[in-house]
């Protein structure tokens, strides 16, 4: 620890820098607590120079193998600096860069690092914004693909979106030691989630991968769980199967040691029986050569000699049998030896054969089970799209709904202005009326007339209007009809479930086309209705040119005339606010009925769900049929809306003009509007 205060001290001294007081403290608190290889640095705000310094230390430092430098506020050069350092160190092995900031030379740096560095085992890199810069994350995700020696790897809170994902997973891909990865609490999204199950479907030794925080579904988030617990059981299998063929080859050791041993025992027990051999033969020569000289000292005794020599002569046939016995014996004893090692080399075969089908098996059943698991992602991605598309179509149906809401109430609270507008406008137009009494007659009748043109050009342009939305309403209807015929041959081919559950969504049609034939009729009720209002216009036009004339004879009459228009400019506002509130009923009424089409379609949902597992292959083959279906019912409920618009604005302009009609004399202040 003391060298390590003192090569700092001498390199800040030959860089001119002065030392940071925190990291001297820090040095000395280690020093005295003995902490021996852990470096804490963890708070401690550090400046470029010092993390030069500190870089060209760790370049030849032998003594720390943890570094915790967590929320020291490096700068994109300080941190390029101390990384550059720790590239040739060969001790360090957790590095702990939590809460750094690090962005695009903080990835580049940290990438660098992993492709020179071969001791580091564990790297933590929680809160910082590696994921913002694609191409210094690619840079990172190359480094981690080369490196050899990392096993675990900490990137919460990165912003990583789902192209940092697939550079992260092309990675994993090439990397064969990473065991645990945690990357929650990022942006990686569906796509993300795709792109690590096909990298998991190469990487076999990833074991432990926290992904939660990342809007993932849960149906992904459970087949990442199957991958990993795939990738532990394998390698708790290969595990198993090392240390099985340990103990096969320790039990083999074992045989032939104790084969060995017997070889040994058998050999000596050979060379004891061919020592007592030589021994005998050693007797009988000895006796031999007694006889023989007994022979020629006692020639006299040659009868007894003759006797002792038959003896003799026995007992060396004897001792020919014993020997011939002992060749038999060892003869037997080798062509047992040879019958043993055949039998070892037999059962060393077999067990070899064994272990051999053994290691097939399980070769077959992993590729089964990868097979399997490569059917069910595909699977489960066909349904998330699907997922996907009906989540989408249901976003739009509610924003469609709420812009449509809040148009009608903008909408009315313009109707509300202009109507108290209005009210003014009449208020002054009273007190002003006896002064300009004669001049708005000859404004009236000018203004009758051109309210006549116009009136009768907007008819014109309400029946063309009305023809075209009969003629899309026709076309609607035969676009409904052909689908719908389509539709129940295309259903013909799929099971009965599939069958109702088509019934169902042909019946929702039907509902909505009702629905439109509704809002059809209603449109035509309301072009009758503004007829009938034009016809009284037109009436009550031909009333006031009588009355124009008769204003002439009548001076006093016209004031009550003119109360009486009050009264009907009341009644007119009045029934135009109840025609707002009828169309906010229906659209209200609309708004419960899309509110049912959700439940519906929830109800759908849920029964997709139960039933997928049966009916997967079929509903995969209807999902662009249901999506067009959706699209095109999109499309009917926006033509209907833009309908609606239209409608009201028609309204609005109606009511202004019998508003300009009630007042009498719309040229005269039409520069207040």
């Amino acid at each position: 620890m003391e060298d390590f205060r003192r090569t700092y001290l001498r390199l800040c001294k030959e860089g001119g820098v002065e030392p940071q007081e925190s990291v001297l403290a820090q040095l000395q608190e280690t020093r005295g607590a003995a902490a021996g290889s852990r470096l804490d640095l963890r708070g401690h705000s550090l400046s470029v120079d010092t993390c030069a310094v500190l870089g060209r230390v760790f370049h030849k430092d032998t003594l720390f193998t943890e570094l915790a430098l967590s929320d020291c506020m490096l700068t994109e050069e300080g941190a390029k600096l101390l990384l550059n350092g720790l590239c040739a160190n060969t001790t360090v092995k957790v590095l702990d860069l939590k809460g750094n900031n690090l962005r695009s030379t903080g990835a580049e740096a940290l990438g660098k690092l992993l492709v020179r560095n071969k001791t580091l085992c564990r790297l933590v890199l929680e809160w910082n914004a590696l994921g913002m810069w694609d191409e210094a994350f690619s840079v990172f995700c190359e480094g981690l693909a080369s490196n050899a020696c990392l096993t675990q790897l900490d990137l919460r809170n990165n912003q990583i979106n789902h192209q940092g994902a697939s550079e992260l997973c092309l990675a994993l891909k090439r990397n064969s030691t990473l065991q645990q990865l945690d990357v929650r609490w990022n942006n990686i999204g569906l796509l993300g989630g795709r792109s690590f199950l096909e990298a998991l479907q190469q990487n076999r030794t990833l074991t432990h991968l926290e992904m939660a925080g990342n809007n993932i579904p849960s149906d992904t988030l459970k087949a990442l769980e199957q991958a990993m617990d795939h990738n532990s059981d394998r390698q708790s299998t290969m595990r198993e199967s090392r240390s099985r063929t340990q103990v096969l080859s320790k039990e083999i050791q074992i045989l032939k040691e104790e084969k060995g041993r017997q070889f040994l025992n058998l050999m000596e027990t050979i060379d004891k029986q061919r020592d007592e051999m030589g021994r005998s033969t050693r007797t009988t020569s000895i006796h031999v050569g007694q006889l023989q000289e007994a022979l020629n000292e006692r020639k006299s005794v040659v009868n007894s000699l003759t006797a002792k020599l038959q003896m003799t002569e026995a007992a060396l046939a004897m001792s020919e049998q014993k020997n011939h016995n002992l060749g038999e014996q060892l003869t037997r004893v080798k062509t047992e030896k040879d019958e043993q090692r055949e039998r070892q080399s037999r059962e060393r075969k077999k067990e070899q054969e064994d272990s051999v089908l053994r290691e097939g098996k399980l070769l077959r059943e992993i590729n089964s089970m990868s097979e399997t698991n490569i059917q069910l992602k595909n699977k489960l991605e066909k349904m998330e799209s699907r997922c996907k598309s009906q989540q989408d179509q249901i976003f739009e149906l509610k924003q469609d709904l709420t812009n449509s809401t809040a148009e009608l109430k903008l909408r009315l609270a313009q109707a509300e202005e202009r109507l108290e507008i209005e009210k003014k406008r009449s208020k002054q137009s009273l007190e002003d009326m006896d002064n300009l009494r004669q001049k708005e007659v000859d404004h009236v009748n000018r203004h009758l007339e051109e309210s006549e043109r116009a009136l009768q050009d907007r008819i014109l342009k309400l029946e063309g209007q009305r023809i075209q939305l009969e003629e899309e309403l026709s076309r609607a209807k035969a676009a409904c009809v052909t689908e719908r015929a389509q539709a129940e041959e295309e259903l013909g081919k799929v099971r009965a479930q599939v069958r109702l559950e088509e019934q169902q969504r042909v019946s929702g049609l039907e509902e909505k086309l009702r629905g439109l034939r509704q809002s059809r009729d209603e449109s035509q009720s309301h072009c009758s209705q503004q007829k009938q209002t034009i016809a009284e216009l037109q009436a009550r036009s031909g009333q006031q040119s009588m009355e124009t004339d008769g204003l002439r004879r009548r001076i006093e009459e016209l004031q009550q005339e003119l109360s009486g228009k009050d009264q009907e400019k009341v009644a007119e506002v009045s029934r135009v606010r109840v025609e707002l509130q009828e169309q906010i009923g229906h659209l209200q009424a609309e708004r419960t009925a899309q509110g049912g089409l959700k439940e519906k379609i929830a109800a759908l949902e849920r029964e997709m769900k139960v039933l997928a597992s049966n009916h997967r292959e079929a509903i995969l083959d209807k999902e662009s049929e249901i999506s067009s279906l959706f699209e095109k019912l999109r499309l009917r409920e926006a033509e209907i809306q833009r309908m609606r618009e239209d409608e009201a604005q028609r309204a609005s302009f109606l009511q202004n003009a019998i508003l300009a009609y009630v007042q009498g004399s719309p040229l005269h202040y039409s520069p207040k509007k």
